[in-house]
């Protein structure tokens, strides 16, 4: 990790995550990245109940638990609370202030996605950040409509009827982009300095950002707990999950790996996948194939 970010945590150790969570190694990079002169709305998930069980917290930045839905809203409230007490040159005026919306998956592409489209379209001063694992891991293990084709859920459980999740992954990123806002990027916690330069730069852009990153799910996904890492820069070194950014609608590759990996490299570590054929793989690698392309990857 470069000297630019600080050795500080935000984030304290000793919450309740699972071995493994990509999710709390999510938010220390980005609150290394973002700063104390930080304020954090989250959503109902994961990351709310490990690290706030009362009467404890593991955050050392002001933070708000707003419901599954609303992330998004509560966040563009607290941006216009900030700027109303600048306005009155108050104890804030001389400071810039970070108002950031941690969402899961679910809590954005699905339930909270109405209200992240209205914050986005209204031109808010904010970063969203989806810590994405594909499902809702917090209440089971349900499918979402990030969930990937063909894995393995407890609403999409694979077996003589159906090959897992029949609905091919929301593409977030671009949905977002469609609404014109001056920065989207995607990032994996596999390269935390991409992933915290990219909110460094949101942080600094005057008008809303939304940063998808990739969160492998040991308890969901069904892999080894030392092996988070690995399986995250394997969805980047395969194609499965491009890194890059959109800046003011121009887009541009942030990673390329100089040969991708072949699909099944990524998929075998993860049991949620065990049931694939052989001619799944090779349907799943022609989607990732015809993505990686279309995007230039």
């Amino acid at each position: 990790m470069t000297n630019q970010f600080p050795r500080e945590e935000l984030l304290a150790p000793g919450h309740r995550g699972c071995a493994g969570c990509g999710a709390s190694i999510i938010v220390r990079q980005a609150l290394k990245a973002a700063g104390k002169d930080t304020i954090v709305a989250n959503a109902t998930g994961c990351l709310e109940v490990m690290t706030t069980p009362y009467p404890e917290t593991a955050w050392n930045v002001p933070w708000i638990h707003v419901a599954f839905e609303n992330v998004a809203a509560v966040a563009s409230g607290m941006e216009s609370a900030v700027k109303a007490l600048q306005r009155k040159r108050g104890k804030f005026s001389d400071k810039k202030i970070n108002v950031i919306a941690f969402g899961g998956d679910g809590g954005t592409a699905d339930i909270g996605f109405q209200a992240l489209s209205g914050a986005m379209e209204r031109g808010h001063n904010m970063l969203y950040i989806m810590y994405d694992n594909e499902a809702y891991m917090n209440t089971g293990i349900q499918r979402s409509s990030s969930t990937p084709l063909m894995a393995s859920t407890t609403t999409s459980p694979a077996g003589s009827v159906i090959r897992g999740e029949d609905m091919p992954k929301k593409d977030m990123p671009m949905i977002v982009a469609a609404h014109g806002v001056p920065y989207v990027a995607t990032a994996c916690l596999s390269y935390p300095e991409d992933f915290m330069k990219k909110v460094k730069k949101a942080c600094e852009i005057d008008g809303p950002a939304f940063i998808h990153v990739f969160q492998p799910c040991t308890t969901g996904w069904r892999y080894e707990t030392k092996d988070t890492v690995k399986i995250g820069r394997l969805a980047v070194e395969t194609g499965v999950f491009p890194l890059y950014e959109i800046e003011n609608g121009d887009f541009k590759i942030s990673y390329k790996p100089a040969k991708r990996k072949p699909l099944i490299e990524y998929l075998k570590p993860q049991k949620r996948y065990r049931h694939l054929t052989n001619e799944d793989v090779e349907m799943l690698q022609k989607a990732v194939d015809e993505k990686c392309k279309l995007l230039g990857y």
